[in-house]
């Protein structure tokens, strides 16, 4: 695989109407060549509709879809030079590995003399260099998702489309596997369109995440910034586990909970419907002096919840609003929080005080 797989994709004014109902409502997108970019949203926000329209078995009832200097709008899938990678890996169980691998070229009618070598160095590129032979039912899921990439990868596309592929595994795997293809993109360069509906999945893997919600795109950015900088209530909500807290606004760059009023170090944003968006590690419990800037607030404990890596804190704010942290689950972190019914003292530093409108 080389550069020229490396190639940009532009989505433009795309659109999608099943009589009444709109999947998709006039979304524009840019991927630079080489980029990851994930489609991330709830069911029914648009993302399968939008990659579908990329792939070619979903038409757009308005817009173009453009690769490179090629507009696709109306190509048919197999003239679009694109790999996809199906959530079920879509493998030939009555074919071997090599044979799986070669399918696009035959389809695509390559010279069956170059096959081999192209079906090695795909294999090479996933790390499964001597299977050709094996069935498909001899492998793990791991590998079978190898070879579905390698499949996708064979034929030198322009854009490889992935649709879930990683929904199948198990916990362990499926976090192995993301580093794993984390790491195959970084090698192959290759630009990659990949729809996903987990969180986590999404900021690890990805240089950019597009967040759909009704079939519109919210907001696209690197992972940091989608985190740390949420555009609304909907991407603090569904990035992470941000508490919302219904605040008034107290200056130009402070606002009002309850009795505090708590600095931040973003502008905020017009109008005085407020919400604090409050990611649960971003809060931390008090544990002596502090920079003078830092905002504090006074809490009763509700419940402690221990799960595994970390321990869930439940309080509430004197007015009865109630907040949660999250912190380490180790011996030193538990020896610091209070038992239920306690008084405690949280910190949230002005940079973590992210203030999104209601």
């Amino acid at each position: 695989m080389d550069a020229r797989a490396k190639t940009g994709v532009s989505i433009r004014s795309a659109a999608k109407r099943y009589g009444p109902v709109i999947a998709l409502d006039d979304v524009s997108l840019d991927i630079e060549p080489g980029e990851f970019v994930s489609l991330l949203g709830p069911s029914g926000s648009g993302k399968t509709t939008l990659l579908g329209i990329l792939g070619g078995f979903v038409q757009p009832s308005s817009g173009s879809v453009w690769v490179g200097e090629r507009d696709i709008t109306f190509a048919p899938p197999h003239k679009r030079n694109i790999g996809i990678v199906f959530q079920n890996y879509a493998l030939f169980p009555h074919m071997t590995v090599g044979e799986n691998v070669a399918f696009p070229l035959r389809a695509r009618r390559d010279p069956k003399a170059g096959w081999a070598a192209k079906v090695a160095d795909a294999l090479a590129m996933v790390e499964l260099s001597g299977y050709e032979a094996r069935g498909i039912s001899q492998l793990s899921g791991g590998q079978r998702q190898r070879v579905a990439l390698a499949r996708a990868m064979v034929f030198e596309p322009q854009l490889i489309l992935m649709d879930e592929p990683l929904s199948a595994l198990d916990k362990q795997l499926r976090e192995t596997m993301q580093i794993e293809l984390r790491r195959l993109h970084r090698k192959l360069g290759a630009t990659i369109v990949y729809v996903t509906h987990d969180q986590r999945e999404a900021l690890t893997m990805s240089d950019r995440v597009a967040v759909l919600k009704n079939g519109k795109l919210v907001q696209i950015d690197t992972p940091e910034r989608l985190y740390d900088r949420p555009c609304d209530a909907f991407v603090a909500s569904f990035i992470g586990e941000a508490t919302l807290l219904h605040v008034s606004r107290a200056g130009d760059d402070a606002v009002r909970l309850g009795d505090a009023v708590l600095r931040t170090a973003h502008p905020l944003p017009r109008g005085e419907r407020l919400l604090l968006a409050v990611q649960t590690e971003k809060l931390v419990i008090d544990a002596g002096p502090a920079e003078p800037a830092a905002n504090r607030l006074s809490c009763r404990v509700t419940e402690v919840l221990y799960q595994g890596e970390s321990l869930r804190v439940f309080a509430t704010l004197a007015d009865g609003t109630s907040i949660s942290l999250r912190q380490p689950g180790n011996h030193n972190a538990r020896s610091r929080i209070p038992s239920p019914g306690e008084q405690m003292t949280v910190v949230l530093d002005p940079q973590d005080t992210i203030v999104v409108p209601a």
